[in-house]
């Protein structure tokens, strides 16, 4: 059986250079996968109450909505605890986006679970459209962490070949 020789007709250079160029690419990728959690942390902001503005229809946190839904007789320790979770929630978007941009892949998996998770609480709520953005989210996040991980198998191939 014969291999193919892709790199046919390149010198040296411009193969190292085309590595480097789809290092840079997949590092850049996964950088504005990253800025999706500051997205995520403004929108959970904006529909929770957080801001002077609140806009829940399109954007929603299944556990603030689980929450808001079954409120219970002590108003003040009530909204405490749903502008506690909401600011938990916001506090943790903005930690895994630093992580994430910092090229931590535990950060994009660990926001997964945490939206994955939240959109069961969404699909109790019947909140459709939140669910929807939500899914939205996993994907690019998914999308991330996948260019992370090419972006290591690329390090490590162009470790072996200079080792060579």
């Amino acid at each position: 059986m014969q291999t193919l020789n892709v790199g046919a007709g390149r010198t040296d250079e411009e193969y190292k250079a085309a590595g480097e160029q789809r290092e840079a690419d997949l590092r850049d990728d996964s950088q504005s996968d990253a800025n999706y959690f500051f997205v995520a942390a403004g929108l959970a902001a904006l529909g929770t109450g957080l801001l002077p503005v609140r806009l829940n229809i399109l954007v929603s946190i299944g556990a603030v909505d689980l929450l808001t839904s079954h409120g219970g007789p002590h108003v003040a320790l009530y909204l405490l605890a749903v502008y506690g979770v909401a600011a938990a929630w916001l506090v943790t978007l903005v930690v895994l986006g630093f992580a994430a941009r910092g090229g931590y892949r535990w950060a994009f998996l660990a926001g997964m679970l945490l939206y994955g998770a939240d959109m069961i609480a969404l699909t109790l709520m019947f909140s459709l459209w939140a669910f929807g953005v939500h899914a939205f989210f996993l994907f690019k996040w998914f999308q991330g962490q996948e260019a992370l991980k090419n972006l290591t198998e690329a390090a490590s191939r162009s470790k072996a070949t200079v080792g060579c």
